[in-house]
């Protein structure tokens, strides 16, 4: 199945361009094709069409597309997010994307690559700590520009281990981004061999910054990342992405919009879905979570989300996330007994999520914020994820019950429904439904009996793995507090 992108004038308007994802494969041919569809830039809604032979393929897309929007709620009858105070309830729009202020602006003019006096407050001891965005590429149009707050400086954390290839494809994405005053910073992961170092220090030398951290886990270098990074606003995304050039600029305003503001979260699409287990992993749910933009905030708790808020995945994923500095080092950072790499073998990023909450802080789910996600491509990367999913999700509720107690009571009045919340999103089916894969909270896509074992038998360990994983980082201080760093 082909991954594309399709940006219309309008509901109804002309195409302003057409072409395979970035890094997704070759021009587009006849066949099945999966789309994004944006409105002058903006990521408003995903189709699945079949291309004639033929017949263009621009055209095909379009004409689903057009279909789609057409079913749909249009959007100039929606309110803006920002039009309704923070956690007010407002109705849930269709698949096009509401108009959110503060996520949108032109792109920079300085070409990619120059060097550029960096705020004194920002100043470290290391170089190669900023850069100036690049130009858009050629016949990728951005949202349009609107008036927005004044963005913070923002550091982008990358955590790695031996997979130099992917991580350069997505350094060049992240070195395109349009944000005016960001950082990148790459976290080796208790690497074998020196492969992440030279690619970082000969090929993008004083324009990323190489942090090793010898302890095994993501979470570990996450925290790394955070005792190291200057901004005020810190994102992080994963190495087999590539970021759209709006995305740093669309995660990180809203917390300029909204000083309650914790952690945002953005939209993940697939890169590519060549194989069988690519696409049945986005047909099982994938990353993505919709394109309603959705502010969640403990003080109102949504209504439409009765075990909020440990239903964590509801909110974003790892690849895809950014806090608020101070408020992501009030709560610990991540556990370092959570994520990949240590035996709870995921959950970092809900943990996180829920901790952020819990301390009273609002989230923001913001799908103008895109990135493409490389999802793996065997059978056995499939079983290997299935099981983790499931690992993840109890490992990361055992680390809130170990770490935060007071959420104990909380979640005993919520473990019935969760329980059976679980045990849907879990269940084997037989028979494809209707909708596009990857659409956010719908379970009518096959799901094998195996792969749903696997992933229920994840749930049993996680627990286990995450009693495992704290005995190993047993002493293992906050880097922030054992190195002396910010």
């Amino acid at each position: 199945m082909q991954v594309t992108e399709l940006d219309l004038e309008a509901p109804d308007g002309a195409v302003l361009s057409f072409g395979p994802a970035p890094g997704g494969g070759p021009a587009v041919r006849s066949g099945d094709v999966y789309a994004l569809v944006r409105l002058r830039g903006r990521p408003v809604a995903t189709v699945m069409c079949r291309v004639p032979p033929g017949k263009a393929p621009a055209d095909a897309v379009a004409a689903a597309a057009r279909a789609a929007l057409a079913s749909s709620e249009p959007p100039a009858s929606r309110g803006a997010p920002g039009d309704h105070p923070p956690g007010s309830d407002r109705p849930r729009p269709g698949p096009a994307a509401t108009t959110e202020p503060g996520t949108s602006r032109t792109p920079g003019n300085r070409p990619p690559g120059s060097d550029r006096q960096r705020p004194a407050s920002a100043a470290t001891t290391e170089p190669g700590t900023s850069r100036t965005p690049g130009d858009r590429p050629p016949g990728r149009p951005g949202p349009a520009a609107t008036t927005e707050p004044r963005t913070s400086r923002a550091s982008v954390v990358v955590a790695t281990r031996e997979r130099a290839d992917q991580l350069a494809r997505a350094l060049d994405s992240l070195l395109e981004q349009d944000h005016p005053d960001f950082e990148i910073v790459v976290v080796d992961n208790a690497p074998a061999t020196s492969a992440t170092q030279d690619l970082v220090e000969h090929k993008y030398a004083e324009r990323v910054r190489y942090v090793r951290e010898p302890v095994p886990g993501l979470a570990v270098a996450h925290n790394r990342g955070i005792a190291v990074a200057d901004g005020a606003v810190v994102a992080f995304t994963d190495d087999d992405v590539v970021a759209d050039p709006h995305w740093l600029t669309a995660l990180t305003a809203p917390f300029a919009a909204d000083p309650g503001l914790g952690c945002a979260t953005g939209l993940i699409l697939p890169a590519r879905l060549r194989t069988p287990a690519q696409i049945l992993l986005e047909s099982h749910g994938g990353f993505a979570k919709g394109f309603e933009a959705r502010l969640y905030d403990p003080a109102r708790p949504p209504a439409d989300e009765p075990l909020f808020p440990f239903t964590a995945g509801s909110f974003g994923s790892g690849a895809n996330m950014a806090f608020r500095a101070t408020a992501l080092r009030d709560i610990g950072g991540f556990d370092p007994a959570t994520g990949t790499g240590t035996p709870a073998r995921g959950g970092d990023d809900l943990y996180a999520f829920v901790s952020v909450l819990a301390a009273g802080h609002r989230l923001r789910y913001t799908p103008d914020a895109l990135v493409w996600h490389h999802h793996r491509e065997t059978w056995q990367d499939l079983r290997n994820q299935a099981y983790g999913y499931g690992a993840g999700l109890t490992a990361y509720l055992t680390a809130l019950l170990v770490r935060r107690p007071a959420l104990l009571p909380a979640l005993l009045r919520k473990l019935p429904r969760g329980l059976a919340h679980a045990r849907t999103i879990t269940a084997h089916r037989e028979a494809a439904g209707s909708a596009v894969p990857g659409a956010h909270g719908v379970q009518d896509h096959p799901w094998p009996r195996r792969l749903s074992r696997l992933e229920r038998r994840g749930m049993l360990a996680g627990p286990v793995g995450y009693a495992r994983a704290r005995v190993r980082v047993r002493g293992v201080a906050l880097p922030w507090e054992r190195r002396g760093e910010k």
